[in-house]
């Protein structure tokens, strides 16, 4: 395999009339994490399953592992590991018996099947609990199995479609740590999510709206550079109408909800004094105004927002 492990480009997958991934272009490196971010219904799935040759493609080119997609399916899926967004093992057979199955569905050999199966028992911590039945087991634990089985083969390139949705904080860290020590090996990983948290630990993201990739970059890149303004957090006593009062003024580049405060785009540090008196003179009371550097959240609804704008054109 080259230095390049996954390379796309001009992607497009249609389904009758509808587009659900249009023009996507990207490399992704041997060894590294490389993320898919967006909403629910952004392409992100459906481009996973294109790169794991579970669909052709409508046009565009594209190799993962140096194997074509459309022509070379087969190949690329027997040397990648593919995790689905839904859990893909059998509720009615053990642990084992899952492990197994995954084991001879990837044709592993047999010598070192014994060894493969106690690692995965090890590393989702089942070693005394081998022959529970799996729809008995919780969901960060299937998860775990999950990740095991379709690794089993020992690929170089995997593939996590939202590993780790519905499954709490601590078994989420635990799941990126097992990622990242995957990544130390090697082993090329993309990674869908919506989760901004585990976005941040990935190597570069595509941060992925309406099938289209609306930027890439590494997550500092992406916050340092991409938006180039002032961002200032405001805390006032009335947040929706503090939105509503500053949304269509001049000097407003972007109005955004930040939980309980208020994210305000300028393009120069000078407009705090008039953020301030504008909010005031519509009888706001503002608490707190203060100059933060942007999230990757407020990177994205940035850019997500500016999308829509150009698409209404």
């Amino acid at each position: 395999m080259s230095e390049t492990a996954i390379e796309i480009t001009n992607l497009v997958k249609k389904f009758g009339g509808f587009t659900a991934v249009n023009n996507i272009s990207f490399n992704v490196n041997k060894g590294e994490i490389f993320g898919f971010l967006g909403p629910n219904g952004a392409g992100k799935t459906t481009t996973i399953r294109m790169l794991c040759g579970l669909y052709d493609p409508t046009s565009g080119t594209g190799k993962v592992g140096g194997y074509q997609l459309g022509k070379e399916a087969q190949k690329i899926k027997q040397n990648i590991g593919y995790m689905c967004q839904k859990f893909c093992l059998y509720d009615d057979l053990t642990i084992a018996e899952n492990i197994d199955f995954y084991a001879g569905m990837y044709q592993t050999n047999r010598a070192t099947r014994r060894e493969q199966m106690e690692k995965i028992l090890r590393q989702a911590e089942l070693t005394e609990s081998k022959d529970t039945i799996t729809g008995n087991l919780s969901l960060s634990v299937k998860q775990h199995l999950a990740l095991g089985c379709s690794i089993i083969h020992e690929p170089k390139i995997v593939f996590l479609d939202e590993p780790t949705g519905g499954v709490d904080p601590i078994s989420r860290k635990k799941f990126w740590a097992i990622i990242k020590e995957m990544a130390t090996k090697g082993i090329t990983i993309l990674v869908t999510t919506h989760y901004m948290d585990e976005a941040e630990m990935c190597d570069r993201i595509a941060l992925i709206s309406a099938g289209e990739m609306i930027a890439c970059d590494s997550p500092a890149n992406l916050k340092s550079t991409l938006m180039g303004n002032t961002l200032f957090e405001i805390e006032v006593d009335q947040v929706m109408k503090g939105l509503e009062t500053l949304h269509s003024r001049p000097f407003s580049r972007d109005v955004s909800l930040y939980g309980v405060f208020l994210h305000v785009l300028v393009e120069d540090p000078k407009y705090e004094k008039e953020i301030r008196e504008t909010l005031e003179e519509a009888g706001l009371q503002v608490k707190r105004i203060e100059k933060i550097l942007p999230s990757l959240e407020d990177v994205f609804v940035f850019l997500v927002e500016k999308q829509q704008a150009e698409m209404k054109k």
